[in-house]
């Protein structure tokens, strides 16, 4: 008589929802560090595939953060409460970097056009 296992994994809607996430800003990071756009260096890219690649890793096992929380001491199962938490922080960091070197490239211009402008004037 053979015996079939079957090994099912449930996955809850959050872990899907975070690992998608956390595989979209990996992979938007990548598309701007192989480009070469936005100000992208390695280390960026690399604190992006950490930051991200955790939370995924977290989000699918979460049993990590069991094991780490008793490693700490801390108790209670509260995964999907920190995860979003989390989440929601990273994302909102990400944004906010973003929109500061945008705004710190657009300083640079127009101080350039700027200065290119008073060098035109002092030569006439």
């Amino acid at each position: 008589m053979e015996h079939t296992i079957l090994i099912m994994i449930a996955f809850h809607l959050y872990q899907l929802i975070v690992s998608g996430i956390a595989i979209l800003m990996i992979f938007q990071g990548a598309i701007k560090y192989f480009t070469h756009g936005e100000n992208q260096s390695f280390l960026k890219f690399f604190v992006r595939l950490i930051v991200w690649g955790g939370m995924a890793t977290v989000s699918l096992f979460p049993q990590i953060t069991n094991a780490l929380a008793s490693f700490v001491g801390l108790q209670g199962n509260i995964n999907a409460v920190i995860m979003t938490g989390f989440l929601l922080v990273f994302l909102m960091i990400f944004k906010i970097l973003s929109v500061v070197e945008r705004i710190e490239h657009d300083i640079s211009v127009l101080t350039r056009e700027d200065a290119l402008k008073k060098l035109k004037s002092d030569v006439r």
